[in-house]
């Protein structure tokens, strides 16, 4: 069986290096495949053995940092030593179950269909592309960075736009990665009495804004006029 990539990235101070040690060890339970472990970061201290570390890639285009878009870096050709097929995942992503399908579901791009939003655009907490095969992504945004920021928020709109106009555009089954936000808090009052819940068939809860996996497991919402209770399920997989 030939070897898969995972990849993530790590920039900056909001996620220290243990974010990144409890993703590879969510992989290395629930990946039941040879696999390398890449981690593109600004700071290689801390990282578990059998993690790959490589520098972040800059994007030049004569702005600093740039939070977000620096995922398209992904898309440089060549990615160091990696070849295959890789899986992108975030670093506040939760894996509750084997995510062996995410490589072997059919298509040349695939990422998450935003929930909220109506248009085709994805969201880049998970998304698979064959390492080497897509770098026009990244020319295309260093060449007309400008014109691109300004027609659409971010890099999941631009990637997904891009993609799609190529005709390369497909989606996880709706199933498979859940909002933690939208999918598994209690509405309302319920959420006073009872926790949040892993959805049926979930692989991987996407935490976005507020809370983060440690915050879910303590029962910190991070917002004045949310509530969660302690969340088990969160501390039993996020290690």
């Amino acid at each position: 069986m030939s070897v898969v990539n995972v990849i993530c990235m790590k920039w900056g101070t909001k996620y220290n290096a243990a974010y990144v040690n409890t993703l590879y060890s969510m992989v290395r339970r629930h990946l039941h495949r040879p696999f390398r472990f890449v981690c593109l970061t600004d700071d290689s201290q801390g990282f578990n053995d059998g993690i790959d570390v490589f520098p972040l890639i800059k994007l030049n285009i004569g702005a600093g940092p740039e939070r977000g878009w620096d995922k398209l870096t992904t898309f440089s050709n060549p990615l160091y030593d990696l070849s295959g097929p890789a899986l992108f995942l975030d670093l506040d992503v939760v894996i509750v179950d084997s995510i062996d399908c995410f490589f072997e579901h059919p298509g040349e791009f695939l990422i998450i269909k935003d929930w909220v939003k109506r248009d085709l655009t994805g969201n880049s907490s998970v998304y698979r592309f064959q390492v080497n095969s897509m770098p026009d992504i990244l020319e295309n945004f260093r060449t007309n960075h400008t014109q691109i920021k300004e027609q659409v928020r971010n890099e999941q709109e631009y990637l997904s736009q891009y993609v799609a106009a190529q005709g390369r555009l497909d989606y996880w089954p709706d199933e498979w990665c859940r909002s933690f936000k939208y999918h598994c808090n209690q509405p309302g009052f319920r959420s006073w009495f009872s926790p949040p819940v892993c959805p049926p068939q979930a692989k991987i809860i996407v935490f976005h804004g507020t809370p983060n996996p440690p915050d879910a497991i303590r029962g910190r919402s991070g917002k004045w006029y949310r509530r969660i209770l302690p969340t088990s399920w969160v501390a039993e997989n996020w290690k």
